[in-house]
């Protein structure tokens, strides 16, 4: 049986890992408002995933294509990943363990090693996109060429080594101001493209189109197959744990339900980044005829002179890269929450980065300089395949450690909770199922 470990975890609250778990400091006099807000943090690092290069690239195609109407979409995927992102609050604060612990203590060495492999690819594809992303924003902003840029990426591994030093709920603060500068940039960029907001308010409403049109239909899928993150969930179930929270069950849960108001609160804010993006393609690109804009560089160029102000490109440019900086935080730290779960291995996060951005680094120099910078948005493609595939693997394990009452006790989701979270998993599967057999057949 998957739970034969189950019964020491209870007793074990506290295995491996000691350098950030607890790092949080409560006290008793710490009670209400007070104590909601040591609890917020956790969850703008995993926001950060929700904003990534493939969200940009799915919310300007959709916005371009088909104006707002894509937008009850963008509000359901935030609506399943708020669900998902709480039961890994649950799991963490619940058992002590992160999804990548309670993989190697609960299932077979070999289906655990394989589970890491596939953790692995899929923080390798993340980065991929972050690289590309990254270096595109640096190309916007001072005019780089693309493969200079992606080298210059290999620098985050300084701000990686910075942070080691300087404690998380720093490292939080960083990724909040990073958050800031993006919410400020795309402010802007909608204060200057002047939206209709009664077609803002049309495209909350879902519309029989979306099953009608089969070009709406693709990209609503992928709108939907690019939401949630799989390194999102082994980061949240383990920095949920930063903060001290008592042993006791009442305290737990306690703590699960601010962790849980924490990723809300994270995942709506990020809800209206990748509305704003789609409101400004529909306002800029969408309502002066130019439907077909998809790539990232294509919107740049196009939106200083649709929207009579070259200081919109240059938000656009420098939300880009401030993404790509929260992005570099949270992957470094999905990396070894990762490693060290499933194969108890540890390595300094900074050799930790420079390794996996070295990997990441190579493809996207290597198809810059034969195929054209106009190549790597297949690239930017290839990542989303790849986190496609490895998803349900992470996805699966987590809805089914929730549910147990073996491994979380009275902890354990609610059935509705359960019963939810699984049609979402199932829902997340097949979306990202039908956008890797789409991108196969070309």
């Amino acid at each position: 049986m998957p739970f034969a470990a189950a019964p020491e975890l209870q007793s074990s609250l506290a295995p491996g890992r000691g350098d950030l778990r607890a790092s949080v400091r409560l006290s008793a006099s710490d009670i209400g408002f007070k104590r909601l807000f040591i609890f917020l943090g956790p969850g703008y690092l995993v926001a950060t995933g929700y904003m990534d290069p493939g969200n940009w690239a799915t919310a300007l195609a959709g916005g371009s294509k088909f104006g707002t109407t894509l937008l009850f979409v963008a509000v359901l995927s935030s609506l399943m990943a708020i669900v998902l992102q709480s039961l890994t609050a649950r799991l963490g604060l619940g058992t002590g363990l992160d999804l990548a612990s309670a993989c190697r203590r609960c299932f077979p060495r070999q289906a655990a090693f394989v589970l890491w492999l596939l953790a692995e690819a899929g923080i390798l594809a993340t980065d991929l996109a972050e690289v590309i992303g990254t270096a595109i924003g640096l190309q916007l902003l001072f005019g780089l060429p693309l493969a200079v840029g992606v080298i210059i990426t290999l620098l985050d591994t300084f701000l990686v080594l910075a942070f080691e030093r300087v404690g998380f709920r720093k490292i939080e603060l960083f990724v909040v101001a990073m958050l800031g500068v993006i919410v400020f940039s795309f402010t802007g960029q909608l204060i200057l493209a002047k939206p209709d907001f009664a077609d803002v308010v049309q495209g909350l409403a879902p519309t029989r189109q979306l099953f009608e049109n089969p070009e709406m239909l693709y990209i609503g899928l992928g709108i939907l197959g690019a939401t949630v993150m799989p390194h999102n969930l082994f980061l949240h179930s383990y920095i949920v744990q930063t903060r001290a929270v008592g042993a006791s069950q009442g305290e737990r849960r306690q703590a699960i339900n601010f962790a849980v108001i924490d990723s809300t609160l994270a995942l709506l804010l990020a809800l209206l980044v990748n509305g704003a993006i789609l409101v400004l393609a529909a306002a800029a690109f969408h309502a002066t005829g130019h439907t077909d804009v998809v790539q990232l560089g294509e919107a740049h160029a196009l939106i200083a002179p649709l929207l009579g102000a070259p200081i919109a490109a240059k938000l656009f440019a420098v939300a880009l890269i401030a993404c790509g900086l929260n992005s570099t935080v949270t992957a470094t730290l999905a990396g070894q929450i990762v490693m060290e779960g499933f194969v108890e291995i540890r390595m300094k996060p900074a050799l930790r980065r420079l390794l996996t951005r070295l990997i990441a680094i190579a493809p996207a120099v290597g198809v810059t300089l034969v195929a054209g910078e106009a190549a790597t948005s297949g690239l930017l493609v290839a990542s989303q395949v790849v986190l496609s595939l490895t998803l349900p693997f992470a996805v699966v394990p987590l809805v089914w450690f929730t549910a147990s009452r073996r491994l979380m006790g009275e902890l354990a989701a609610p059935r509705a909770a359960t019963i939810a979270a699984a049609i979402i998993a199932a829902a997340i599967i097949v979306l990202n199922g039908k956008l890797l057999f789409d991108a196969l057949i070309g």
